[in-house]
C-alpha cells in the first residue's frame, strides 16, 4: 500500500501523515508531493493505492492533477480524496466531474480524515 499526500503546505502534509501513522499506516507507505506536477512524477514511479489531494497548489492544481491522472489507464479507478478549503457546492460538483472519489473540506479533524481513508484501504 502507498498513499500519496499532495498539498503545497508542509504543515498540512505533516498533519495528514501523522493522522495516518496514528492509525497504523506505516510511515514508509506515505509519500508526499508539494504540487500536482511533482505528484504526477511520483505516481508514475510508484503504485499508489490512494491519493489525498489539495485543490489549490502552484504549478499544477489539484483539479488538473485529478483530470490528468484519470486520463491514465493505471489510475482510472484508484481512490482520490480531495481535501480542500473549497467548500462551495459547485466546487464539489466540479471535483467529482473531474474524477475525485471523495471530497472533504478543511479544516478537518483527524478522525474524519481517517474515516474517509479507511473506507478505501480496508479492502487491501
Amino acid at each position: 500500500m502507498k498513499i500519496l499526500i499532495i498539498d503545497d503546505s508542509g504543515v498540512m502534509r505533516r498533519i495528514h501523515k501523522n493522522t495516518l501513522i496514528e492509525n497504523k499506516i506505516p510511515e514508509e507507505a506515505l509519500i508526499e508531493a508539494a504540487d500536482g506536477q511533482e505528484a504526477l512524477q511520483l505516481a508514475s514511479k510508484n503504485d499508489i493505492t490512494l491519493f489525498l489531494v489539495d485543490w489549490n497548489m502552484p504549478k499544477l492544481d489539484g483539479l488538473e492533477f485529478v483530470e490528468r491522472l484519470r486520463n491514465t489507464e493505471r489510475y482510472k479507478t484508484t481512490p482520490i480524496i480531495m481535501v480542500t478549503s473549497e467548500a462551495a457546492k459547485y466546487n464539489v460538483i466540479q471535483a467529482i466531474t473531474a474524477g475525485v472519489t471523495d471530497y472533504v473540506v478543511k479544516p478537518i479533524q483527524g478522525s474524519i480524515l481517517w474515516d474517509k481513508v479507511s473506507n478505501y484501504i480496508k479492502s487491501e
